[in-house]
């Protein structure tokens, strides 16, 4: 990375191109993670420090202190103009265009002072309550529990049926074969909102409502998954099967012993592809999901929204939280991801 970063085409110095290079990286980075960057920072900003206008990249929030004999938790200000000038005051009450200031130390005086005249005292603070409050706000275990069962047994059946039809597809011989995986293919053209009242009927009288098998069943089958997996095992040299034929294994065994571990770099990019839809799934799970006890974290996420206000302190900060596991997720399969495309012919 260092010779990456070091490297010139000027053989005496900067070139030109080097600097286009090097502000394309910039740009490029700002671009991808300028968002994820402001969305963390923002995460741990208080309520007060979400609506301050203009916005900070930082959690400031305005300073506050405590004075009991005015009734609690005042404002900070520091006064600007007059006779007060450069002294920190707290805010008692706000009398058209004036400012009702009081000295911490001495709270008895009342001081005036114009709304122009004072400005509101910042400090550096992060709000990490936003996050641990989750707890109380709702049953969030049991909702992030919910989302890891779905998200990890739909993946592994997805993972397991999708091999299963490629395998078929790709090193089976038998008519009829090139038409259904065209019709296969040709069930991606088909937008999900149409489907939708069939499988949530469907759902209904097999008793999957409110469950979470409900949200699993419905999706494991995917086209594209059988598409990627097909077109890496068509790589897989035939003779290598043959051989194990010969040997007397059986179909399930050269399967599961010598096709699977072949395909683990294409196996890995689908596992990705499947943990981000099932974890970031909201509408299926939305229409099949009635109680909060069966809720993932994308419908937990939406009840902070609410027709007068939204909680965007705790909104951003369970946002945060989403984001952990994919992330965690996509650094650990990374290394698989543009073997797997380029092999299986994904562009």
């Amino acid at each position: 990375m260092a010779n990456l970063l070091t490297a010139r085409r000027g053989r005496l110095g900067w070139d030109w191109t080097d600097w286009a290079a090097h502000l394309y990286l910039v740009l490029g980075t700002l671009i991808m993670f300028g968002p994820v960057l402001w969305l963390v920072l923002s995460s741990v900003k208080s309520e007060s420090g979400l609506q301050a206008f203009p916005p900070t990249l930082l959690p400031y929030e305005q300073a506050s202190v405590d004075v009991p004999s005015r009734g609690g938790v005042l404002k900070q200000f520091t006064v600007t103009a007059g006779a007060h000038q450069g002294e920190r005051l707290a805010e008692v009450r706000k009398m058209g265009l004036q400012s009702q200031l009081v000295d911490p130390a001495q709270p008895d005086k009342l001081i005036r002072v114009r709304l122009e005249d004072r400005t509101p005292v910042m400090r550096l603070h992060a709000a990490w309550e936003n996050f641990t409050e989750l707890f109380s706000q709702f049953s969030f275990g049991r909702i992030v529990w919910n989302s890891l069962f779905i998200t990890v047994v739909a993946t592994l059946i997805t993972l397991l049926l999708n091999s299963m039809a490629a395998f078929a597809l790709s090193k089976y011989t038998f008519s009829g074969r090139d038409p259904v995986f065209l019709l296969m293919l040709a069930t991606l053209m088909i937008p999900p909102t149409i489907v939708l009242v069939p499988n949530y009927l469907i759902a209904s009288q097999l008793g999957l409502t409110d469950s979470p098998w409900g949200v699993i069943w419905p999706a494991v089958a995917t086209p594209t998954g059988v598409f990627l997996l097909r077109q890496y095992m068509l790589t897989l040299p035939d003779e290598l099967i043959e051989a194990a034929r010969m040997d007397n294994a059986s179909e399930w065994r050269i399967y599961w012993r010598i096709v699977l571990p072949l395909s683990a770099p294409a196996l890995a990019v689908l596992a990705i592809f499947s943990v981000m839809w099932r974890w970031n799934e909201f509408l299926w799970p939305m229409v099949v999901l009635t109680r909060s006890e069966s809720f993932t974290l994308p419908l937990a996420l939406n009840s902070f929204q609410g027709e007068l206000t939204t909680q965007w302190h705790y909104l951003l900060a369970m946002t945060v939280l989403t984001l952990l596991p994919v992330t965690a997720i996509f650094v650990v399969l990374q290394k698989h991801i543009a073997q797997g495309i380029a092999s299986a012919g994904v562009k």
